[in-house]
């Protein structure tokens, strides 16, 4: 059967004589080579009779083999589902079955037109340009205060756009019912490098109190010949989880109160991870119908439950949505929305304003090295040819798709998330997951750091990498690095503590000393750039471990008593400290488990919790217990007096550690710090350096801190006293612990 198409082609490539070559996929033997039927407006086009269904094509210049052709990858693909006219242009491999829009101006143009109508305040609208050419790309769904809605969309391969929402009864051409005079097309601007890449469309819908639902619908430009698309941009999707539309958020309707908030230094952080979901679901003392939800934690917030227990910082898993809940939230479909399981945005805020309210920084787990491949809008998006995925894609990771990042637009878009939540949600700081540069480019984490802190965007933002293992790249200049969870620390201790081998880290003495001293011999410059932590939703808890390492290990008891070795070791060691929901109870669970059984545990019985919450409070209260610097020892605000590397009597060849803390300072602010991992008694000699009486404020059993925080007595027998600033035969008792305070006469 004969078929006729009309090929046009807007030669960008500048050929005198532009010649079309079309072959067939089997053998991709020459069939012939066409010349031009005819010019118009967009260029010349090719009038061709061909008894394929589908073929191949290409444009060069002049007759024959040996003349310039277009690049290899713009091989053209015909099949005549496409129609009997096509569009084709000399920069992409795309054929259109519509003709491509011509841009209609730059964007720099268009916001100087409309900046003035941008809200001052909570309200994000993007400008992020990590090329340096300070294009504002003005993308997602913004509402102005006209009460119009400016949508941004950024698609540099696209023919057409239009954008289509229940404001226009989700009119466009793809509709089964086309009504063209409710059509809402977008229009082509200049955008990022200048090029014709960012589609916009103003309107003033009519006001109602039902969301706002649209989308975007794509003529060209992907893997389909057109399609209907979510924003990338979008802040909340709907409650159809058949259609999935995107809905507008108006951030600038929440009243919020923590003006007078500051986000705390790097060193005053004491992290708790939790899921929004795990953390109350099943809490008898949480009404049912906010369990597991934004509106649940805000109830423990309000009830106190943080202010007591000591922490400073909420580190919260993943609250971006997901196409099913399973729990961790590790599989985002875009990075500017929210989960709407969770609550509402403003259930979002509320939690945040309240933290705040209550002294707590809250800090968001940000997943940009993968997406989910359940539902994915960036999946095949925009088709650039570079390969599975397409233009948001680079390869795979065990957890799923592997995001483009290092690329300028995809940079532009994941920073433009970080900024989003810092305006719209008054987020403090972030946790990046998986940042290791096998899984993402750190040139991302760089601009990150640059645009937010630098730039003076929020210039205090804590910035928190889970790389593992770690690299001395993201420590900048030290003191405003990145915090990386200390892997470091945590195998070292879990290996001790079960009393084997942990991932490769062996239970000997070697390396004890660099995973108390903030891993500086690793990878840290400075004590900002340090988390440490034993549990997190990644590990299993530490009385689970335990007990993975022996029959000898199973006592209860003494799980039990590591547990709380270990939780003293991640609070005293130089760094900032993390536990993770329910380890404060020693709760005992595996890897990956995110419900917590709260109604076992009460808070005013429960021992170990006691003296959990009297730990942390002591880290809080005193300055010696969270110091910071690039180099204590030789600030002297730090000194061995116990270790493995030192004489016998100093715990010489044993797996012991202790410390002397601001022998500078005033005596009043001196502290002593030991800890020892072994199953028996290790005697040592202590030097306290400073001669009078030095109170023991915490051991493994229990905390008792000096008036007024606590009752302790400096007068107790187990107070050290010495006349020369020695104690010749302190007993450190199996897996124990201790902290002591120089008190003057």
């Amino acid at each position: 059967m004969r078929h006729n198409v009309r090929i046009h082609y807007d030669n960008s490539n500048g050929f005198i004589e532009p010649v079309m070559w079309v072959w067939v996929s089997d053998g991709a033997t020459l069939e012939r080579e066409v010349m031009p039927s005819g010019k118009d407006n967009f260029g010349v086009y090719f009038n061709l009779a061909y008894n394929r269904s589908s073929f191949n094509f290409i444009f060069k210049d002049g007759l024959g083999k040996d003349v310039r052709w277009e690049e290899d990858r713009l091989n053209r693909y015909f099949h005549a589902h496409l129609g009997k006219e096509v569009w084709t242009m000399g920069d992409r491999h795309h054929i259109y079955n519509v003709r491509p829009a011509e841009p209609q101006g730059n964007v720099k143009d268009y916001y100087n037109q409309i900046s003035h109508l941008v809200p001052k305040d909570n309200f994000y609208f993007p400008t992020t340009d990590v090329s340096g050419l300070g294009i504002p790309s003005m993308l997602g769904a913004n509402t102005l205060t006209d009460g119009s809605i400016l949508f941004g969309f950024f698609h540099p391969y696209a023919a057409r756009v239009y954008l289509v929402g229940n404001f226009n009864d989700w009119q466009c051409p793809g509709h089964p019912y086309p009504q063209p005079d409710k059509f809402i097309e977008m229009e082509l601007y200049r955008g990022f490098y200048y090029q014709p890449n960012i589609w916009l469309a103003r309107i003033k819908p009519p006001e109602t109190d039902s969301p706002i639902e649209y989308k975007f619908y794509l003529q060209g430009g992907s893997t389909d010949t057109e399609r209907y698309v979510s924003d990338p941009y979008t802040r909340l999707f709907s409650d159809d989880y058949k259609y999935r539309n995107s809905v507008v958020v108006n951030p600038t309707k929440f009243n919020w109160t923590d003006h007078n908030w500051k986000t705390p230094d790097v060193k005053d952080l004491i992290l708790y991870e939790l899921n929004i979901y795990g953390f109350t679901d099943n809490d008898s003392e949480i009404p049912e119908e906010i369990q597991g939800t934004f509106k649940g934690v805000t109830h423990r917030i309000k009830n106190g439950y943080f202010e007591k227990l000591g922490v400073t910082a909420l580190a919260l898993m993943p609250t971006a949505e997901v196409p099913l809940k399973r729990g961790l939230g590790y599989e985002p479909c875009t990075f500017m929305s929210v989960e709407k399981d969770f609550g509402t945005p403003n259930d979002f805020r509320e939690m945040v304003n309240e933290a705040h309210r209550h002294g707590l920084a809250v800090i968001m787990d940000q997943v940009f090295n993968h997406t989910s491949n359940d539902f994915n809008p960036l999946w095949n998006l925009i088709d650039d040819g570079s390969g599975e995925g397409g233009f948001y894609f680079a390869g795979k990771t065990m957890w799923g798709n592997k995001v483009a990042t290092g690329k300028d637009e995809v940079d532009n878009m994941l920073i433009d998330s970080c900024k989003l939540f810092i305006k719209e949600y008054h987020i403090d700081g972030f946790r990046f997951d998986a940042t290791h540069s096998y899984f993402l480019n750190h040139k991302l984490l760089h601009r990150i750091a640059h645009e937010i802190k630098d730039k003076g965007f929020k210039p205090d933002a804590i910035l928190i990498a889970e790389n593992l293992p770690n690299e001395q790249d993201l420590n900048l200049d030290g003191y405003n690095g990145y915090a990386q969870w200390s892997n470091i620390f945590h195998d070292k201790v879990k290996a001790l503590l079960r009393e084997g081998t942990f991932e490769g880290v062996e239970n000997n003495t070697d390396d004890l000393g660099t995973a108390f001293y903030f891993s500086k011999d690793s990878f840290a410059a400075h004590t900002n750039n340090v988390i440490n932590y034993i549990e997190s939703h990644d590990e299993n808890s530490v009385q689970f471990e335990v007990g993975t390492g022996g029959a000898h290990l199973q006592d209860p008891a003494i799980k039990n008593r590591k547990a709380r070795l270990g939780l003293m070791s991640t609070m005293v060691a130089l760094g900032q400290p993390m536990i993770y929901m329910g380890q404060e109870f020693g709760v005992e669970r595996e890897r990956n488990r995110i419900k917590v059984p709260w109604d076992k545990y009460d808070e005013e019985t429960n021992r170990f919790y006691n003296w959990t919450r009297g730990l942390i409070n002591l880290r809080k209260r005193y300055e010696g217990l969270r110091l910071s610097g690039y180099n204590l020892i030789n600030e002297g605000k730090f000194t061995w007096i116990i270790g493995p590397w030192m004489n016998e009597k100093r715990g010489g060849q044993k797996r012991v550690i202790g410390w002397r803390i601001n022998d500078a300072a005033d005596p009043a602010e001196r502290m002593l710090v030991m800890l020892n991992f072994e199953g028996h008694d290790v005697p040592v000699e202590v030097d306290c350096n400073t001669p009078g009486r030095w109170v023991k404020l915490a051991d493994i059993d229990n905390i008792n801190d000096l008036p007024p925080a606590g009752n302790k007595n400096p007068e107790d027998l187990d107070s050290i006293i010495t006349d020369d600033g020695k104690f010749d035969n302190f007993v450190l008792p199996p897996y124990s612990g201790f902290i002591y305070k120089y008190v003057p006469a």
